[in-house]
Formats: C-alpha cells, structure tokens, sequence
C-alpha cells in the first residue's frame, strides 16, 4: 500500500511538470539563468584561486649563508631546511650562480661584472613554502641554525597574496549565496501560479480527509523534476561555453607570458555535477514548500 501511495505521489508531481507546460518552462528558463550565472562565479572563483595558488607557489625567501662554511656546513644546512614543517623546496645557489644572477638583472650592463670575483657572493637556498601563513615561523626557525647570514623575503607580496586569496574567497561565498536566495524566492513565486491556479482542487482534496503532505509531495516532486533539468541544462551550456573560452585564453598571448593555466573543466566537472544537482534539487523542493504554505495553513 506505502508502494502504491509512493507511486502514486511520484507520477503526479511527473503529469504536473507536463501538465503545467508553461508554468515548467517559466520555471526551467529562470532556473537555468540562475544556475549559469551560479556556474559562471562558480568556475571565475575555481580560477582565481588557482591563479593564486599557482603564485603563491612561487613565493617564498631566500637563505644567505656565510661566506666562510664549509661544503659539509652548507649542506646540513640544506637538510636542515628542508627537514622543516611548511618547506616545499629547498633549491641550493652557488656563488656562481649568484653571479649569473647578477648578470641575467643588468641585462645589457652585465659587462661592469667582467672580472669580478664569484667568491664575494654568499651560497644560498632559495626556500617555497606549502603554506605562506608558515613563513615568518620557518624563518625564524632557519635564523637558529649554525652559518646563516640572512634571509631575504617579500613577506609583503606573500600577506598582499594571502588577504586577496580571502577575499576571493568570501566575496564569491557572498555573490553563490545571495544567486541560492535569489533562486528560492523566483521559483517559490512560479510554483505558487501552478498552486494557485489547483488552488481549488487542493481546497476538495483537504475537503475529504487528505493530509497535507500527501497535497505536498506532488509539488515538491514537481519542484525537484524542474530542478534536475535545469542543473542537466545548465551543465551541458555552462561546459561547453566553459571549454570554448578555456581554449582562446590557453591561446592568449597573456597567459603564455604569464606561464598561467585555467582550470580544466574536467577536474571541476564532478564537483560543478554534486553542486548543480544539490541546488536543482534543493532549491526546486524548498520552493514548493514555501509556495504551498498558504494553502495548507501550515
């Protein structure tokens, strides 16, 4: 009998997706306008993190040594270093390669360093992080050790990174919840013509005994079915302007120079799936709900 009741309340909120054709259609088109525009916030805040992800990789310090440390000296100083809680790598410079350095900065003057002696440069690890909020802590840590001459950092950059990294963050959270409240209210207002318009079959149903979740179910059905679609809609549109835009910007001689990549569409397309279909369903049910509180007197 529950089977029956079950069936039953699934294939009406099915007949009134195509019942109410135009009320569907209504409901599809301002759910997929949402969930593209959700999707397009979605996949720009993936994308800015990423590209400060991918700089923040990059960021670290520089760990001058003594000049007078020895090869064995230099070396514990690198396992040291790299043995470290929030060190990624530990790349070691040479005096040599403190001098090409030089040479690669001054560019066309690098001949004022003809002759120059390579001995009065400091050997060096130049020291990423996989964690920038580490870095004055690791710092202070290599400042303990035996031979260390200084460190240099931009730990401006790295605070400047972390803050804008936040930023994004809560500012995409903010635009994705206000498009989540904005989607329960219209689609909550377009099932409530589909309710209004029932309003007296609901008023004969509660007439002759029915519970009022049995009225409901129909509709939350209904609402969910919307939701659905819209998200399959919304995916297929939302991937494929996705894979067009990603191609011309992979392309673009800005982002060759900047040696930056997009997101692939592929490693976000399980999570923008979980995303749509909880906010489809979510979002299609709740605005049922809410549509039908008038009429239930709940």
């Amino acid at each position: 009998m529950k089977y029956n009741i079950f069936g039953y309340l699934i294939g009406e909120g099915f007949s009134n997706v195509f019942k109410n054709k135009k009320s569907t259609g209504a409901s599809l088109m301002i759910m997929c306008a949402t969930m593209i525009i959700f999707g397009v916030f979605l996949m720009l805040g993936e994308n800015i993190n990423h590209f400060v992800d991918e700089i923040k990789s990059e960021q670290g310090f520089q760990v001058f040594l003594t000049t007078d440390a020895t090869n064995e000296e230099i070396q514990e100083v690198g396992e040291k270093i790299r043995a470290l809680n929030g060190v990624s790598t530990a790349e070691y410079k040479s005096k040599e390669d403190a001098l090409n350095s030089m040479k690669e900065k001054l560019k066309d003057k690098e001949g004022l360093l003809d002759g120059f002696d390579y001995e009065v440069f400091s050997t060096s690890y130049v020291v990423t992080l996989t964690d920038l909020n580490k870095s004055k802590d690791v710092q202070n840590e290599i400042l303990q050790f035996d031979n260390i001459k200084k460190i240099t950092s931009s730990d401006e950059t790295v605070t400047t990174l972390i803050n804008l990294a936040n930023g994004i963050r809560i500012v995409t959270g903010i635009i994705l919840l206000l498009l989540i409240i904005i989607s329960i209210f219209i689609i909550s207002n377009t099932i409530k013509l589909t309710v209004h318009a029932r309003r007296k079959e609901i008023s004969i149903m509660k007439y002759v005994g029915a519970t009022n979740n049995f009225i409901r179910w129909p509709f939350i059905v209904e609402g969910m079915i919307i939701g659905i679609l819209a998200s399959l809609i919304s995916i297929v549109l939302v991937g494929g302007a996705y894979g067009v835009i990603a191609e011309q910007a992979v392309n673009a001689q800005f982002m060759q120079v900047m040696n930056m990549s997009l997101v692939s569409f592929s490693d976000m397309i399980s999570s923008i799936i979980f995303v749509y279909m909880l906010l489809g369903i979510g979002i299609g049910a709740l605005g049922s709900v809410i549509s039908m509180r008038k009429y239930l007197k709940v």
